[in-house]
Parts: C-alpha cells; sequence; structure tokens
C-alpha cells in the first residue's frame, strides 16, 4: 500500500486569534465535518463541534468548541489550551481549513463524478485525526477489534486517563497524553499487548518521532515506511496516519476495499473498482487526490450509479 503524492496544496491559514476566528478559502461545511465519523469519533448533529485533544507538543490538552456563523467564518471559542494560537492552528488542519480549497472546489466545474459527489456532500473537507499521534494510538488499539468497541473502550480510558472538559454543555474528554498513557499499568478490558504497543506509541511521541508538521514535510511514502517501526502498525494503517492525520491534499492510497466498492457502484460496474481504474480517474484529480477519495467514502453511499449525463 505505496501512496503516490502530487505537490500538496500550500496551507494558507487566515487566522484572528484576538477573536478565535478561521477564515475559510474556498467552500466548507461545518455541519458536514459534525456529520462525519470516522476512527473514534461518531457522527453528531447540532451547529457546534466539540474538540478535546492532545495538544501538537503532546505536552498538555486543548478544549475548543467550533461553530460556523458565515460561508467563509469559522468561530473557535478555546476553552482551554496552554498556547491558544497553536490551538487554532492545530483545529485548523483537523478540520482542513487550513489550505485554500478553491481548487477542490473548481474541480468540480469540469469533473462529473467530483461534482456529483460535492453536490451530495456541499462543503465536506476531510476532517483528520487529531495527530499523528492520535492517530497511531487509534491504530493499534483497534486493530482487528469491531470499531464500535474500541471507541467505547477509548472514551472509558480518555475518561479515566486524560482530561475532561465541559464543552457547550457537554463532558468531553480528550485521550492521555503521552506521559499520562505510560503511567497506565493496566485498563479494564484493554489487552496486556495493546496497551504495550499503545505505550510504545507514547514513547514514540515523546521522542518526537511522531511530530505531525514533520511527518507532513516528508514524501508520504517515508513517512509510512517510518510508521511501520511501530509494532502493529503494517502497511494499512501506517497509510490510515499518513492520509487521515497529516494533513495532505494529494496523497492517493492503495488497497482500500470500501474505497474500490464505492467506486465501483458509482461507475456502475458490477463489482469492485479496480486500483488501475481509480490510478487512472485520479490523474484527473491532482493536487486533491486524498480529498477526493474521502468523498467518494463519505459521499458515494448516497449517490445512485452515474449514468448519461446531469
Amino acid at each position: 500500500m505505496t501512496p503516490v503524492r502530487a505537490t500538496t496544496v500550500p496551507r494558507s491559514p487566515r487566522i484572528d486569534t484576538r477573536r478565535g476566528r478561521i477564515t475559510v478559502l474556498g467552500r466548507f461545511s461545518l455541519a458536514e465535518s459534525i456529520d462525519f465519523g470516522f476512527g473514534a469519533r461518531r457522527a453528531e448533529t447540532g451547529s457546534a463541534m466539540r474538540l478535546a485533544f492532545v495538544t501538537d507538543d503532546y505536552e498538555g490538552h486543548a478544549a475548543v468548541v467550533v461553530t460556523q456563523p458565515g460561508p467563509h467564518d469559522v468561530h473557535c471559542e478555546v476553552v482551554s489550551a496552554p498556547d491558544p494560537e497553536a490551538a487554532l492552528r492545530q483545529t485548523a488542519r483537523m478540520l482542513s481549513i487550513d489550505v485554500d480549497g478553491t481548487g477542490w472546489d473548481e474541480l468540480g466545474v469540469g469533473d462529473r463524478l467530483i461534482r456529483a459527489l460535492q453536490r451530495a456532500r456541499p462543503g465536506l473537507r476531510p476532517p483528520l485525526f487529531h495527530s499523528a499521534y492520535e492517530a497511531a494510538a487509534w491504530a493499534v488499539l483497534s486493530a482487528r477489534r469491531p470499531a464500535s468497541a474500541m471507541t467505547a473502550l477509548r472514551d472509558r480510558l480518555a475518561e479515566a486517563h486524560g482530561a475532561s472538559f465541559d464543552l457547550a454543555g457537554q463532558v468531553v474528554h480528550a485521550f492521555p497524553t503521552p506521559e499520562q498513557l505510560l503511567r497506565i499499568g493496566s485498563f479494564p478490558g484493554l489487552p496486556e499487548e495493546k496497551l504495550t504497543r499503545m505505550q510504545e506509541v507514547a514513547r514514540w511521541a515523546l521522542e518526537g518521532r511522531l511530530d505531525t508538521d514533520r511527518l507532513r514535510a516528508l514524501d508520504p511514502a517515508e513517512a509510512q515506511r517510518i510508521l511501520q517501526g511501530i509494532k502493529g502498525i503494517g502497511p494499512f494503517y501506517s497509510m490510515l496516519v499518513v492520509v487521515r492525520a497529516l494533513g495532505h491534499t494529494d496523497v492517493l492510497a492503495e488497497g482500500e476495499p470500501r474505497l474500490l466498492a464505492t467506486l465501483g457502484h458509482l461507475l456502475a460496474r458490477p463489482g469492485p473498482a479496480t486500483q488501475k481504474e481509480l490510478e487512472t480517474l485520479a490523474e484527473g484529480w491532482r493536487p486533491w487526490r486524498t480529498w477526493a477519495t474521502v468523498a467518494i467514502r463519505a459521499a458515494g453511499p448516497r449517490l445512485a450509479p452515474l449514468t448519461g449525463t446531469d
């Protein structure tokens, strides 16, 4: 599973730290992000996104309530953070609003499939894991286990050993920092082997080997190779971290069965599309191949097969 990348779209966040506002370039719908469940995050409804997370330096926690008062205006109430500006930058990355998305919007003008996906979930951008650390920890926790059960286990672990915040009327639990994770001797329902592997992730984080920005600056294939040095993270989960935590716009991963099955449905195939078909189509999606494949998985099941013209 080797990710292939073209030039990633440069980051261009417009952040007003004093007012807690992020100006979004291109279409964006916070409601679509709230409704997007993946990893340990459940799909939700409402107008506010409640985020509690380990900060990018992996030393503490931040808590942010995100709302969208206007099409290009995202407001972030930083409830708690050692560095509010850093918390805003991290939030922008997690919501994929740290890049100018107008090129993605324009891609739908000339590409029928992309246009249909954008219409099905207007303003959707890929929501990301809070950091490479939290993504890697989720990878080893959830491997070969039902996601729903592991989500519940992660929530209990966060409540017991992380940090809790009252965010817009709801209590949200942040995952333990690496230091907190390393202090856990055992936990009900968590197999010893999984705890050992999660603590290896914590050590990597403390050693600086899971710095999200540093991994993002590497070639994706090199970042994936590095991540496979963690016991319990193979090709699939290293790809997950690279594609869904670092914030690339143009990494095309291989071997995702659900993606190929959904693409086959959209193309009116009798079965899944082939990797070759995906790669051929994706050539026209540069530099937005990551966003396109996330859109296929998120919006594709809502669409009928594309036949005729629209």
